[in-house]
C-alpha cells in the first residue's frame, strides 16, 4: 500500500490568519464595550432623572389628603353641621384583577344588595379608574371585622375611614342649610372647567344645596399631600414628607336655631313658609319651609325608594317655599301701593271713596267685589290698610296704571332676585305690559290692572321677597340685601363679620307719606277694625303688620266662595307680613300658609306665636343686641 505524502505546514500563513482573527475579535470586543459604555453613560448621565423618577414611582407615591370641611354654627354658637367619622368599603377599579368577580365575591361575603351595586356602577361611570368608589357606606363594626379578616382575598378593595357630614337638626334646617353628597360626573365637569379638579383630588363630597353649595369655596379648604414609601405590594412603609391640607372655614350664620325651631313648631301640619329677618341688617334669623326632609339621607346616598317618595309627594317637600314658592302677594302689598299713590299725588291722606262692596269701571260690565260683601263705607288711605279695603285699591290701581305700579314695585324687589345667599331662589313675577306681550302675545288691558291693586292677577312673590320689600318700607327706602351668613371664625374663635350688602336706596319724596303708611300698619293690629287685632290682642311688645288672603281661582260674578266645596289645593292662601317693636323695629317676618284660608284668622296667629317666642319665651339672650353690626 502506497503511503500518503505528508504536507509541510505553513507556519507563517497560520500566524497571519490568527493575527487577523485576533484583530477582528478585539475590534468586536472593543465595539461591544463601547456600546455598553455608551448605554451606561446614557442611563447614568443623560437619562438619570427619568429613570430616577421611574424608580421612585415604584417606591414612592404622592397621595392627596382631603381637607376637613368647615363647620357651620348659628349666631349663638350652636353647631348646625358637623363632621363625624365613618367607615366606607371602597374599590379601586384599576387595582382589581377582575372587577366582576370581585363584586360577586363581595356580595357573598358582605351581602352587597342590588341597590348598592347599582349605585356603585352608576358612580363608577363618573370616576377615573384609579380613584376609589364606595360600594358600601357607613360600615358597622361587624362589617369592618368581617372584611378585615378576608382583606387579602380582595386586591383593590379597602376600608376607608373618613369624616362625613352630619346634620343634627335634620329637617329643621334642610332648605336653608342644604347638604353635601357624592361628587358626580356633572360636579367633576364643573370642577374641571373651573380649574378646581386638583383641589378635590381626595374629596368625596361637595355641597349640593343651600348654604353648603353657595359657600362651598369657604367650607371646602385646600387639599394637602403626603409623599410615602411603599413596598412591592403597594403598602405604605413610611411617610417621607407631608404638606398638610388647609381646613375649610368654620362659618357663622345669622340663623338663630331656637327661633328656627319655633318657626318649625308653628308650621307643624301645614304647608307653607316662614322668613324672619333682622330689620336693620337684613340678616336672616329664621327661614323654614314645610314640609321638609332629613338631609342626612343624601349624604351617604339616598335609596331610590326614599328619593321617589320625596320626588312624587304631592306636598313637594323638595321645594324651598321660602325662596322658591311663588304666591300672589294679596293684600300684603297694599302698604306699598298706598305709599306709591301718596308719592305720585294720586291720593292724599284725606282723600276718601265710598265702598259699597263693589267696584265697576265706566262702560265695563264686570264687577270687582270687596272681601266684605256690604263694603266699608267711607275709606281713606289709612283705613284702607287697617281694614284691608279691596275697593279702595281697585280704584288706586286704576288711577296709577300698570306702568307706574310695575316700575315702583320692581324698586321694592318684586320680580327680581333678592340676592340672598342661596342658589335656590325664584324671581317670581311682577307683571307689566312688556311681560304680557312676551308671555302671551297679548296687549295689557285695563281689566288686568284692577286686581293688581290687591296683589292678584299675574303678580306673584316669594316669602323672602315680601320680607325684603317690608324691610325697605321700615328702613325708609334703604335697601339691604338679606344674608344668611354672618361671618366666619378665625383660629382664635373670633368672628369676622361680613359687611352688609346694599342696593341703591329707593327715593322717598315725602317722609310723611311713609309715616302714614307705617302708622296704618300699626292700626292693622291696634285699630278698632284692624284685621289682625284679634290675633295680637294683649301682646307685651308693640307689633305692626298686614294680613293677606290670596285667591287661587276666579269665582263667577254671581257665585260665592265656599271653601268646603273647593278642592283643597285651590283654597285661599293665608298670608301675613309684620314687624316689631313699632317705634324701634328689630325683626320683620313673613308667614305664608298654603290653602289655609284667611290671613287674619290663620297666618296672623302663626306670626304671633313666632313673635311671642322671640320677645318673651326664648331660651337664649335676644338674637339682636343693640348696636349689632
Amino acid at each position: 500500500m502506497q503511503r500518503k505524502r505528508q504536507m509541510i505546514r505553513d507556519h507563517s500563513a497560520e500566524a497571519n490568519l490568527f493575527a487577523r482573527r485576533a484583530v477582528i475579535a478585539f475590534a468586536v470586543v472593543v465595539l461591544m464595550l463601547g456600546i455598553v459604555l455608551n448605554n451606561l453613560y446614557s442611563l447614568q448621565v443623560e437619562q438619570y432623572e427619568d429613570y430616577q423618577t421611574r424608580s421612585n414611582g415604584n417606591r414612592i407615591k404622592v397621595l392627596p389628603v382631603a381637607p376637613n370641611r368647615g363647620l357651620i354654627f348659628d349666631r349663638n354658637g350652636v353647631l348646625l353641621a358637623e363632621n363625624r367619622p365613618v367607615f366606607n368599603l371602597e374599590i379601586i377599579p384599576e387595582q382589581t384583577d377582575d372587577l366582576e368577580q370581585t363584586l360577586r365575591r363581595l356580595t357573598q361575603l358582605m351581602g352587597i344588595t342590588t341597590e348598592e351595586r347599582e349605585r356603585f356602577e352608576k358612580s363608577l361611570k363618573g370616576q377615573r379608574r384609579f380613584k376609589p368608589v364606595a360600594i358600601r357606606t357607613t360600615l358597622s363594626e361587624e362589617d369592618v371585622a368581617l372584611f378585615s379578616a378576608s382583606k387579602h382575598l380582595f386586591p383593590g378593595v379597602q376600608i376607608e375611614a373618613r369624616l362625613a357630614r352630619h346634620y343634627p337638626y335634620k329637617e329643621t334646617l334642610t332648605h336653608m342649610l342644604g347638604y353635601v353628597a357624592r361628587i358626580n360626573k356633572k360636579d367633576l365637569q364643573k370642577l374641571v372647567e373651573a380649574g378646581q379638579e386638583a383641589n378635590y383630588a381626595a374629596t368625596h363630597d361637595i355641597g349640593k344645596l343651600g348654604i353648603e353649595k353657595y359657600h362651598e369655596e369657604l367650607l371646602h379648604g385646600t387639599v394637602g399631600y403626603q409623599q410615602v414609601e411603599v413596598n412591592n405590594q403597594g403598602r405604605i412603609i413610611r411617610v417621607l414628607d407631608t404638606t398638610p391640607p388647609v381646613p375649610g372655614k368654620d362659618i357663622v350664620l345669622n340663623i338663630d336655631i331656637e327661633l328656627q325651631l319655633a318657626a318649625q313648631k308653628a308650621l307643624e301640619g301645614q304647608r307653607g313658609a316662614v322668613v324672619v329677618t333682622d330689620v336693620k341688617t337684613g340678616g336672616v334669623l329664621a327661614l323654614y319651609s314645610n314640609p321638609s326632609y332629613d338631609p342626612n339621607l343624601f349624604v351617604h346616598g339616598i335609596s331610590s325608594k326614599n328619593y321617589s317618595a320625596l320626588l312624587n309627594s304631592t306636598d313637594r317637600p323638595l321645594i324651598n317655599r321660602a325662596t322658591q314658592g311663588q304666591y300672589p302677594p294679596a293684600s300684603t302689598i297694599k302698604p306699598h301701593l298706598a305709599l306709591l299713590g301718596l308719592e305720585e299725588g294720586v291720593v292724599t291722606e284725606d282723600y276718601t271713596i265710598f265702598d259699597n262692596g263693589r267696584y265697576k269701571l265706566p262702560n265695563v260690565s264686570h264687577v270687582w267685589r270687596d272681601w266684605k260683601k256690604w263694603g266699608h263705607g267711607e275709606v281713606n288711605v289709612s283705613k284702607a290698610i287697617e281694614v284691608s279695603c279691596d275697593t279702595y285699591y281697585y280704584d288706586l290701581a286704576y288711577k296709577l296704571g300698570i306702568d307706574k305700579i310695575s316700575e315702583a314695585m320692581y324698586q321694592f324687589g318684586f320680580g327680581d332676585f333678592t340676592g340672598v345667599d342661596l342658589y335656590e331662589e325664584s324671581d317670581a313675577n311682577m307683571p307689566s305690559r312688556g311681560w304680557k306681550r312676551a308671555r302671551f302675545n297679548q296687549p295689557w288691558y285695563i281689566g288686568d290692572t284692577i286686581p293688581v291693586g290687591i296683589g292678584q292677577s299675574f303678580w306673584t312673590a316669594t316669602p323672602i321677597q315680601l320680607t325684603n320689600s317690608l324691610n325697605t318700607l321700615i328702613n325708609r327706602g334703604e335697601r339691604v340685601i338679606p344674608q344668611i351668613i354672618r361671618g366666619y371664625k378665625n383660629s382664635d374663635d373670633s368672628v369676622d363679620v361680613l359687611p352688609l350688602k346694599h342696593l341703591a336706596p329707593m327715593l322717598i319724596k315725602d317722609p310723611n307719606n311713609l309715616d302714614i303708611v307705617l302708622s296704618a300698619m300699626h292700626d292693622v293690629i291696634h285699630g278698632e277694625q284692624g284685621t289682625a287685632r284679634n290675633a295680637f290682642k294683649g301682646t307685651e311688645y308693640d307689633p305692626a303688620g298686614k294680613t293677606g288672603t290670596a285667591q287661587l281661582f276666579s269665582v263667577g260674578q254671581n257665585e260665592k266662595y265656599d271653601a268646603e266645596k273647593v278642592d283643597e289645593h285651590l283654597r285661599d292662601n293665608a298670608m301675613y307680613v309684620g314687624f316689631a317693636p313699632f317705634n324701634d323695629p328689630e325683626i320683620s317676618l313673613t308667614v305664608v300658609l298654603e290653602n289655609a284660608g284667611g290671613g287674619s284668622s290663620n297666618a296672623a296667629p302663626v306670626a304671633r306665636q313666632i313673635m311671642d317666642f322671640y320677645f318673651r319665651d326664648r331660651l337664649f339672650e335676644p338674637a339682636i343686641a343693640k348696636g349689632h353690626p
